[in-house]
This record gives C-alpha cells, sequence and structure tokens, in this order.
C-alpha cells in the first residue's frame, strides 16, 4: 500500500513537472521572461467599478502569493466611496510577462449590488493593463523629453509620505503621455518606477504600431475598451467564462481567490494552436 502510494506521488509529480515544461514552451516571446507592470482600472459602473476594481486586485495578488511572486504597488488612487479607481503593480517573477499578459483586456462583473438596497443587478467594467518592463536599451528615452513634477503623496504611508514631497508625476513631452507614482516613501524610488512605467508605455506605442500594421494586412480589428475578455457572473447563477478561449468554470470563490491557472494555461495553448 505505502509502495503505491508513493509510485501515485512520484506520477504527479513527474505530470505536474512536464505540464509546468509544457506551458514553457508556449512562452516564446521576446519579453515573456520579463517582469510586469500590472495595472488596473475602474470602467463603467461607478462606485460599482471601483469595488470591482478592488476585488480583481485581492484575486490577482492571491494569485501571485500562490505563485510565490513578489509584487508592489507603485500608485493607487482610491474611491470617494468605495473601492479603487486605478491601482498599478510592479510583479518580480520568471516569466510573468508571458504568463499575466493574458490577462490584459476588459473584465466584466455581474451580480447584486451590495451598494443598493434593492439588490438590484448591476453590470460593472473593470481595464487590466499588463506591460512587460523594459530595459533603457529597449527604449531610449531624451532627458530634455521629460518634465518633472513633485508633489505630496496622498497615498499610505502614514503622516511620514505628506510631510516630504515624495510622489512623482512624469510627463513625456513629445507623446504627453503623465504617469504618477507615490506609494514609496522616498521620492528617488518613485522616479525609478515613474521611468520603468513611461519605459513600458512608450514600448507598448511602438507595439501597437506593429500590430496595426500587421492587423491592416489581416484586416482584423484591434481589441478596444468596449470588447471583453471575460465575463464573471455572479447572479442570478455562477459562471466565470473566457470569451477568447471558451474555458469557463462554476467555482467563482476559487477564481475570485486566485486560482487562475486554469484560465492562463487554456489562453497560451490557444493561442499557439
Amino acid at each position: 500500500m505505502i509502495t503505491l502510494l508513493m509510485e501515485e506521488k512520484s506520477y504527479k509529480d513527474v505530470e505536474q513537472l512536464i505540464e509546468k515544461y509544457e506551458n514553457l514552451l508556449f512562452l516564446s516571446g521576446e519579453y515573456d521572461k520579463n517582469d510586469v507592470i500590472f495595472a488596473i482600472h475602474a470602467g463603467q459602473g461607478g462606485t460599482e467599478a471601483m469595488d470591482w476594481t478592488s476585488m480583481l486586485l485581492r484575486m490577482y495578488t492571491r494569485y501571485f502569493e500562490r505563485k510565490n511572486w513578489k509584487f508592489e504597488i507603485i500608485d493607487e488612487v482610491l474611491g470617494e466611496e468605495a473601492g479603487i479607481k486605478s491601482v498599478i503593480l510592479n510583479v518580480y517573477a520568471d516569466y510573468a510577462y508571458g504568463y499575466l499578459k493574458s490577462e490584459a483586456g476588459v473584465h466584466r462583473l455581474v451580480r447584486q449590488s451590495p451598494f443598493n438596497a434593492d439588490k438590484l443587478r448591476q453590470t460593472s467594467f473593470a481595464l487590466v493593463e499588463v506591460l512587460p518592463i523594459v530595459e533603457e536599451k529597449d527604449v531610449s528615452i531624451k532627458n530634455e523629453d521629460l518634465e518633472w513634477q513633485f508633489f505630496r503623496s496622498g497615498g499610505h504611508g502614514g503622516q511620514n509620505v505628506n510631510k516630504v514631497s515624495s510622489a512623482v508625476r512624469l510627463t513625456h513631452k513629445p507623446t504627453q503621455i503623465t504617469v504618477t507614482c507615490q506609494t514609496e516613501r522616498y521620492q528617488i524610488q518613485n522616479r525609478e518606477n515613474a521611468l520603468k512605467l513611461l519605459r513600458a508605455k512608450l514600448w507598448q506605442i511602438e507595439e501597437q504600431k506593429k500590430q496595426h500594421e500587421y492587423d491592416d494586412l489581416k484586416k482584423v480589428k484591434m481589441a478596444s475598451w468596449g470588447s471583453q475578455i471575460r465575463s464573471y457572473v455572479l447572479h442570478p447563477y455562477k459562471l466565470i467564462k473566457d470569451l477568447r478561449t471558451k474555458y469557463e468554470s462554476s467555482k467563482v470563490e476559487n477564481i475570485l481567490d486566485g486560482d487562475l491557472d486554469g484560465f492562463i494555461e487554456s489562453y497560451l495553448k490557444n493561442k499557439n494552436k
């Protein structure tokens, strides 16, 4: 009996190892190995959408913890009544971009409203952005193209944060892209994070130009804010479905607690067919 249990455990270990290497075969993109800038923004739906954004933040940070990935919040704007308007994180792990790029897009939630006495059915939207952290050699930025502003942080960190102008707002003059970082205690850390974020945004612009050229040839429409990638229905039934791969699960509590492997692996396999 003990021998059979050991053999079964050994078989499962080998099976998991094979599955791990199979997934790595799908991660062959130029930036798939990179760390990630991961952002969530509330969309249509007011307070509901901001609450949905905070739910997504919890889901993803639980996923990062399951994977033993390191992460840090570099900017966060809280909602007036509840939830989060937007949040930006740095995520550090091997192949973080390769795995997380599947999550980029609009996420739609359908549920009974916890903010309405009649508990009406409510639909909310949030946008997830996933950008690789790229090196200076990949995206060159001229110092004269940068405009820096410093202000007192209104984020986490207690009274100490608000006594000095540690928060950073960085504008790239040629494109007018503006990024803000304010959660770190020291200005130099916020400056470094702002540069990482700006570099990733500029990289995204170049990639989108290439994609537009490629899509023009294929006559495929680019994904936009209105095109959701995943639907999370909590009422009148429970089902989470990815609209690209058709992968779905009724175990909504597990998924909202960070069990995302099924969705991510399904995307990787479908993308590489």
